[in-house]
């Protein structure tokens, strides 16, 4: 006989990766949270674009616990290998290449300093 898995625990709301941005066109805060792309709150104040959000981020937990769906985990608590793979194509390739040589630098060395010219 097959056990059925217990659904994970709902985590705090507050443990989630939130955003706050100011939109020009409606003039008002909006507030984003990354382990849930689909859910957003908008209001006048950042404190008010918040805590609406993470209101409905409690009740999303709350139903998706009692519905038993898997609960995403927050940003912080995630691992990261250090590696993925890209596909960039044959002439990228050949001109990422040809940039790490010039430099007298392996190509994956090339491609780490510049994605850390993004972070400035």
């Amino acid at each position: 006989m097959a056990t059925k898995r217990k659904p994970q625990a709902a985590s705090s709301a507050d443990r989630y990766t939130y955003r706050l941005t100011w939109s020009v066109k409606d003039k008002k805060f909006i507030a984003t949270i990354v382990e849930f792309p689909s859910l957003s709150w908008i209001a006048d104040t950042r404190q008010a674009a918040l805590e609406g959000l993470t209101s409905v981020v409690e009740e999303v937990l709350h139903d998706m616990l009692a519905e038993g769906e898997e609960i995403p985990s927050p940003w912080d608590e995630r691992t990261f290998s250090g590696k993925f793979n890209l596909r960039l194509g044959p002439d990228l390739h050949k001109k990422v290449a040809l940039e790490a040589a010039e430099r007298h630098e392996s190509m994956n060395t090339y491609v780490i300093k510049q994605l850390g010219l993004i972070e400035a």
